[in-house]
């Protein structure tokens, strides 16, 4: 018997997940996929299994901005363990070396002070970044290591919130494209002994915090209650990764030529920089961007359904 194709719903929006330990961000949001039954998602960059935290998964016409979310700055907290080295940086990987742990707060402290700002950083082997086409991670896997070009990183924030023994509690805020596996490992090497992440937890990323997100399991929850219609109520809008971007509105005339691909003038334009855009109804319906002549030009329209 032929098995009966199941049909998506065309979902919209955004669920902010605190992704659970052990599952790849690409498996939490296929999980989540199936319980809302949507036809379209995609998540806003990656997590490591061992991390936990904020992960903003869009769906629908959320996707279209998915890459802005990638591109935001980042809150971690992370618990370190000094002395320790593995081969991937975190607690899934093989110790390669343990040295005793004779620093204190004071040095710990005068360390991290180094860390501050902007500074450059050496990907790790085991990351998703890709080599003649192939993840490094998967070159890691079969021994190999290739030359990293380090990059730059900007650190805002980074303080001591505990200090136990072998284990330092950090929170960090930093800008995309930093890892917190490196800056771990590359503040061991100063203090002398090796340290690698034993728990990470993603605070922040762009607008989004912890306090907002959802858990896999309410989400199942809700679903084995009411079905995929059920998981609609944690739906946030479409443009709330943007919501720290300037807002305009357009009159129902300027909004019928915006959304024929043509640049429009509108009162109380910023006068340079991206913008959320809305129509007369006060509804979403793209991000633009000011052009030299002051007029905002469409840069990504959403279907609107009218």
């Amino acid at each position: 018997m032929a098995q009966v194709k199941r049909v998506r719903r065309k979902v919209d929006g955004i669920i902010l997940l605190d992704k659970p330990h052990g599952f790849t961000s690409n498996g939490a949001l296929q999980k989540v996929r199936w319980l809302l039954n949507a036809e379209k998602a995609g998540h806003t960059g990656s997590l490591d299994p061992l991390a936990t935290g904020v992960l903003p998964l869009c769906f629908g016409e959320a996707t279209k901005f998915s890459q802005y979310l990638l591109d935001a700055d980042k809150g971690y907290e992370t618990v370190a363990r000094l002395g320790v080295t593995t081969s991937t940086g975190d607690a899934e990987g093989e110790v390669t070396g343990s040295q005793p742990v004779t620093v204190g707060r004071p040095e710990i402290e005068a360390a991290l002070a180094g860390f501050r700002g902007k500074i450059k950083q050496i990907p790790p082997m085991y990351s998703a970044l890709k080599k003649d086409g192939q993840p490094l991670y998967k070159l890691a896997r079969a021994g190999e290591v290739v030359e990293r070009e380090a990059r730059s990183v900007t650190i805002a924030r980074l303080e001591l919130l505990a200090f136990d023994g072998d284990l330092i509690r950090l929170a960090v805020d930093c800008s995309k494209g930093t890892y917190i596996r490196t800056l771990v490992e590359d503040l061991g090497q100063v203090l002398g002994c090796g340290a690698h992440v034993a728990e990470l937890r993603r605070t922040k990323a762009g607008p989004f915090e912890l306090a907002g997100t959802v858990t896999l399991e309410a989400l199942e929850a809700a679903h084995a209650e009411g079905g995929s219609e059920a998981l609609d109520r944690f739906l946030q809008p479409v443009d709330s990764g943007l919501c720290d971007w300037p807002l305009l509105q357009l009159s129902e005339h300027s909004a019928f030529y915006w959304l024929q691909g043509q640049p429009v003038r509108a009162p109380q334009a910023p006068a340079f920089g991206m913008v959320r855009v809305q129509d007369h109804n006060g509804r979403f319906i793209g991000i633009g961007e000011v052009s030299d002549d002051g007029r905002i030009a469409p840069r990504r329209l959403i279907h609107t359904g009218a």
